[in-house]
């Protein structure tokens, strides 16, 4: 019809009026031009009678024929045919028995209603007993899947679309590459035009009829970096080898293969990687606070654990008063759990030390047996005050999400925010320790006890700070811990060893050897688990340590002070 009205008002209506002057001719045929472009594009491919006789065909007893009404139904993308495939695939499709019409029944109460397939609109109503369900199979099943995976790629949500592209793709039927090919010429999104591009790539490679259109396929392929695409040309190279494909295609198809594994190799040691730097920056967080109690005082503190425990059940009762008083404002409880984990656990940390600690200096092993006693004690005080099962503390929205790339590598924003964080931490404790008096009274206790407090320091003063100050770090700790894991009173007791661990590595009370100690051990941990398993990877990690340290018992970086090198 547009074809025809275009020629009718650029020829025909001319001719009425060729007395005018050039001008006004051509004023016309760009008046006519204009009007036939206007014109709407027809909205359905089936008539309305066209639509109703194809339906009639499912209304049949053979599977086969009822594939074959499906299929010329779907070939020519009109949207109405959607819900009638649909409606047959969830079960409600129907022969009215009255006038053996093929209606849509959608149950109200004990009645059904008749939806005509042409309209949409409600033409009658029965009981189930005046309708005759068509029925469907497995084999059916899977036909209108793929049916209305073809037809949903006309769809006005770019959603759907999306998600028809993923099914034709996984389904890799030649048969809907022609309508496919029609809706690549109408998308208008880049990004899905591209998906669908390597979708029509994949059943090329499979439908291609000649070597060229089989090359043509396998360099679209060959760009791309997902396993998906790598699944799909090793499948292509083992069939192409068993049938007997032209060598130049199978080497083409074997060289496009090798480039996408190079590429996913690549991909994935770098997830390998920053899985590893994820990882070093939750030790990190466990550790450093260790590593300064530890460094300065020499105190081998089995409760740091739990400092890390209180820091996660702060966080945890800090969100749910926020939640109960400003529920608008409970994102940002987050802000307000780091100073309150870091006092909290700074607090009990500085009763510790006065209570317990300080009566053990210089008698490691008795200091070993009471501050793993009071950890056993804070486990309980918390089961006692929260109960055993775990609490589940909600992360921000800034904090949910991921960033996935088409390489399948995925970056979760809780673990980037964790590592951002983890810096900011050791960034802070390094301008306390270097710019101001309570870390220079720090260091200088570290390098020298006994020279520090002859020259006016209150190294007893400067213990109880520094274990305090060591404690609240590990408050901090658990504040990230609880976005990554359920909190509960044994939460501690997982980052306890490897605390110690990364501490030992990176050289006692060095806060730059604890850093590089954590990302270490992270690394090697993440790029070891998937050859030997999470436990043998953490043994040989743990052997490696021991090996390590008996060549440098002082660790990576070891400290230098006048007592240190007596």
């Amino acid at each position: 019809m547009r074809i025809v009205m275009t020629a009718v008002l650029t020829a025909v209506l001319p001719r009425f009026v060729w007395r005018i002057s050039v001008p006004g001719l051509i004023a016309v045929w760009a008046i006519c031009a204009v009007i036939a472009t206007a014109m709407p594009y027809p909205a359905h491919a089936f008539s309305d009678e066209e639509l109703r006789n194809v339906t009639e065909k499912l209304n049949v007893k053979s599977a086969t024929k009822k594939i074959k009404a499906i299929d010329a139904m779907a070939a020519d993308g009109d949207p109405r045919v959607a819900p009638i495939l649909n409606a047959m695939l969830e079960g409600n499709l129907f022969v009215r028995d009255s006038d053996e019409h093929v209606v849509i029944g959608a149950k109200k109460g004990k009645v059904w209603n008749h939806i005509d397939i042409v309209s949409g609109e409600i033409v009658g109503e029965s009981s189930s007993k005046e309708l005759s369900k068509i029925k469907v199979n497995n084999r059916l099943r899977g036909a209108l899947r793929d049916a209305l995976a073809a037809l949903n790629l006309f769809s006005k949500d770019i959603v759907v679309r999306t998600a028809a592209v993923e099914q034709v793709m996984d389904a890799r039927d030649p048969s809907m590459l022609p309508l496919l090919d029609r809706a690549i010429e109408r998308e208008e999104d880049p990004t899905l035009l591209a998906r669908m591009e390597l979708a029509q790539a994949t059943m090329a490679l499979a439908a291609g009829e000649t070597p060229k259109q089989r090359m043509a396929a396998i360099d679209v392929l060959a760009s791309e970096t997902t396993p998906q695409i790598r699944a799909v040309l090793s499948q292509f190279v083992a069939s192409a080898e068993a049938e007997g494909y032209e060598p130049e295609v199978i080497a083409a198809a074997k060289g496009a293969l090798k480039s996408v594994e190079g590429r996913l190799s690549m991909w994935q040691t770098l997830g390998d990687v920053y899985r590893g730097i994820s990882l070093g920056s939750v030790l990190l967080l466990a550790a450093v606070g260790l590593a300064i109690t530890f460094g300065v005082m020499g105190v081998i503190n089995m409760a740091h654990g739990e400092m890390i425990m209180i820091g996660a059940y702060t966080t945890f009762v800090v969100q749910q008063v926020f939640a109960s008083i400003f529920p608008s404002g409970s994102p940002w409880s987050l802000m307000i759990a780091v100073p309150a984990a870091f006092v909290v656990a700074g607090l009990v940390g500085i009763v510790i030390e006065r209570c317990v600690i300080r009566f053990l200096y210089g008698r490691p092993l008795e200091t070993l047996l009471a501050t793993w006693g009071v950890s056993l004690v804070l486990q309980q005080a918390i089961r006692s005050l929260f109960g055993a099962t775990n609490q589940q503390v909600m992360a921000p929205d800034f904090m949910s999400g991921a960033l996935e790339l088409s390489s399948g590598l995925v970056l979760t924003y809780n673990r980037l925010w964790i590592i951002l964080f983890s810096l900011i931490v050791v960034g802070g404790i390094a301008i306390v320790l270097r710019y101001t008096a309570f870390g220079l009274q720090m260091r200088a206790v570290t390098q020298n006890r006994r020279m520090a407090g002859s020259v006016g320091i209150r190294t007893g003063y400067v213990d109880a700070l520094t274990f305090g100050l060591g404690s609240g770090i590990a408050g901090i700790a658990g504040v990230a811990l609880s976005q990554i894991s359920n909190v509960s009173p044994n939460l501690g007791q997982t980052y306890i060893i490897d605390s110690f661990m990364v501490v030992v590595f990176g050289g006692v009370g060095n806060l730059w050897g604890t850093v590089l100690g954590a990302f270490s051990l992270g690394i090697v941990n993440k790029f070891l688990e998937p050859v030997a398993g999470a436990v043998l990877a953490k043994i040989f990690v743990l052997i490696a340590l021991i090996l390590f340290i008996q060549k440098r018992p002082k660790g990576l970086f070891a400290l230098k002070g006048r007592a240190v090198e007596a």
